[in-house]
């Protein structure tokens, strides 16, 4: 268990602090015993001058004692000798050779921090116009609101290095969860317009004077509701209530409009991932970030999304702009790679009506569409308005008898998680373990326990999972006894708030840098608490992202040396264990990987990174330079291990 971080703290603000806070009991706490160089104490002694009197006898003695000893350690030495013959040369040498590689990792890392370090002295805060300043995306003053715009990461670089990305001038803290679902701050996102209540369903907001309203008018909030619930009906369902009895937990919306969608169904206890196309105002995936909701700039242009194949329960497009009937389909071909077997895929498009359909433009595509779901073995369950419904088949027998489409994929593109890999026009996931229907697997919440048969899948040890489980939940009652207090005393009330809120929901958006199975997902649910996890898999690490969507949680493929596909000022919290010392290869800095969190963290935002005592030492110097408040708490259960807790200030003086 970690020392609590306020303890001996004496700050006015309650905020953590770099310095002293009216004394030093905290930093006197966590302080070393100062050793000599050689990291021994070093004794004075007199005793062979001593001896230099005494008897002859006592020096004979003496003579025949080193005698002896020097034939205890040749006979020894022989019998070491023997040993090491007759015992495999690589079971005596593995603990070491495993030492010496943790050591040449740590040495790397750390002079690679220590390097960022000093590239980070003179950080200076970028200009303002630079506030949504997305990595990745070029010319972003050129793009208009209806372009869609490639994905281009340089590899170790976010393009703009030296500088943290400041806030809107009139930036305030969000609202805290749930309010905050339903008004968020006008100038805390990029917006054009006055009033946004007309269009799509999913994409209607009010602007007011200082904040934007999604339940303004009666008809969003109803509309949302009718629109589920004709889901629910055409799926065979009493309401959108026995989603989760039907087996749907997960949910992937394309062009998602503002979210409410995704707020409505959270409510049902099912999770959304909203992806769309990068904007430079007015975004999609910006806006319902704000709101709490989980989104991340993401498209179907070209490339394969981050998730794993066979991974949705549900893929949702209304009024997404994707034409489906385009490049021979292959688009569809996606939706049925990341859709389980049994899941469903919901259309909802003004093309789709029959006054529409009418048209022959509008029937040519139409019967394309229709066509080729049948060859991918969909069944069209439902069309209602503007709405059409298809059901992934969960009988592989079934491609088998097809007489047209596409074929299935080879050995080596049939993978489960592609990391934007070229959209491949095949059908894949017929061999995997993980083909099993939506309507068998175990309901949500029992979902997130794996049994034996489910890890076996993954090759992950029952009891490797159940040790796993048990260290988050202690570790997640730690975290939070190290921040609730600091984070309750400095905040009382928030903006619309009359009295002060409970510390159980001052964190919404979680961002975990290196989730492994997604153990720190699992424990902040069960401890109750209101916030959603974006479980990143590094792609330099073994790749249990399957399982981390088998739980019925959600996640990306990330690699670490490329830029987060999101806006500035996303997440309220970035938690990483181990990510460090896991970085075995030199191939990025580290002080650009922290320069992006800096980006995506939230003003007042959270970091916590769990790691080696001498990584963490050397990280501390780079948040620093970040100008982020930090601290270093020892464990008590593990003295080679700690952890660096910071926080992002509010640089409210930058803004005047």
């Amino acid at each position: 268990m970690s020392r609590p971080l306020h303890r001996g703290l004496s700050c006015g603000n309650g905020k953590l602090s770099g310095g002293s806070c009216g004394g030093d009991s905290f930093d006197k706490s966590y302080q070393h015993k100062v050793f000599s160089k050689n990291g021994f104490g070093i004794e004075h002694s007199s005793s062979f001058g001593a001896s230099r009197n005494r008897p002859s006898l006592t020096l004979t003695l003496l003579k025949i004692g080193l005698a002896l000893i020097l034939f205890t350690a040749v006979l020894g030495s022989f019998y070491w000798i023997a040993y090491i013959s007759s015992s495999s040369r690589a079971t005596i040498f593995r603990g070491y050779r495993r030492l010496q590689e943790q050591l040449i990792t740590d040495l790397t890392v750390v002079g690679d921090l220590s390097n960022g370090a000093g590239k980070l002295k003179e950080l200076e805060f970028c200009p303002q116009e630079d506030e949504n300043y997305v990595p990745c995306y070029h010319n972003i003053s050129e793009i208009s609101d209806s372009e869609e715009v490639e994905r281009h990461c340089v590899r170790g670089s976010t393009e703009k290095q030296g500088c943290l990305v400041l806030p809107p001038r009139n930036y305030r803290i969000p609202l805290r969860w749930p309010t905050g679902r339903d008004f968020i701050w006008k100038d805390n996102v990029k917006i054009t317009g006055q009033e946004f209540s007309s269009g799509s369903l999913t994409k209607r907001m009010m602007v007011e004077e200082d904040h934007i309203s999604f339940r303004s008018d009666s008809l969003m909030v109803d509309g949302v509701e009718d629109y589920s619930h004709q889901i629910a009906e055409m799926i065979g369902l009493r309401n959108e209530s026995n989603f989760n009895e039907a087996g749907v937990r997960t949910v992937l919306d394309i062009g998602c409009g503002f979210g409410s969608f995704g707020a409505h169904l959270f409510s049902k206890h099912l999770l959304t991932m909203c992806i769309a196309n990068y904007e430079a105002s007015g975004s999609q995936v910006q806006l319902t970030l704000e709101r709490g909701l989980p989104a991340m700039i993401g498209s179907f242009s070209s490339k394969q999304v981050p998730y794993p194949s066979l991974s949705f329960d549900m893929v949702h497009c209304a009024r997404c702009g994707i034409d489906w009937e385009k490049k021979d389909g292959v688009f569809l071909v996606e939706v049925d790679r990341l859709l389980r077997p049994g899941g469903y895929f919901v259309w909802t498009s003004l093309t789709n009506t029959h006054r529409s359909l009418r048209h022959k433009v509008n029937q040519k595509k139409w019967n394309l569409v229709h066509d080729f779901a049948e060859n991918l073995c969909w069944e069209m369950l439902s069309q209602q308005d503007e709405t059409v419904l298809w059901k992934k088949t969960s009988k592989k027998k079934c491609y088998s008898s097809r007489k047209a489409g596409p074929p299935f994929c080879g050995k080596s593109h049939d993978i489960e998680s592609p990391y934007y890999q070229p959209v491949n026009p095949c059908i894949g996931g017929l061999r995997s373990q993980r083909w099993i229907a939506i309507e068998t697997r175990t309901p949500w919440p029992s979902r997130a326990n794996l049994n034996s048969a489910e890890l076996s899948i993954h090759g992950v040890h029952p009891e490797d999972f159940a040790e796993d489980s048990l260290y988050w939940n202690v570790e997640i009652r730690n975290y939070w006894s190290l921040i609730s207090p600091l984070i309750f005393s400095d905040h009382p009330k928030r903006p619309g708030d009359e009295d002060p809120s409970p510390p159980f929901n001052m964190l919404r958006n979680v961002l975990d840098m290196n989730s492994l199975f997604g153990g720190f997902n699992a424990a902040l649910l069960e401890a109750g608490k209101a916030v959603w996890v974006m479980n990143v898999v590094p792609t330099n690490g073994r790749n249990y992202l399957p399982l981390i969507f088998d739980r019925g949680f959600i996640g990306v493929q990330h690699d670490w040396c490329e830029a987060f596909p999101t806006y500035p000022r996303t997440y309220d919290m970035v938690h990483a264990k181990g990510l460090l010392s896991t970085h075995q290869q030199h191939r990025c800095s580290f002080h650009d990987v922290f320069l992006e969190v800096d980006r995506i963290l939230r003003p007042e935002g959270w970091v916590i990174i769990h790691d080696s005592t001498p990584l963490i030492e050397a990280l501390r110097s780079v948040a620093t330079q970040l100008r982020w408040e930090a601290r270093v708490v020892d464990l008590e259960a593990n003295k080679d291990e700690r952890l660096l807790v910071c926080q992002k200030p509010f640089f409210r003086k930058q803004l005047q």
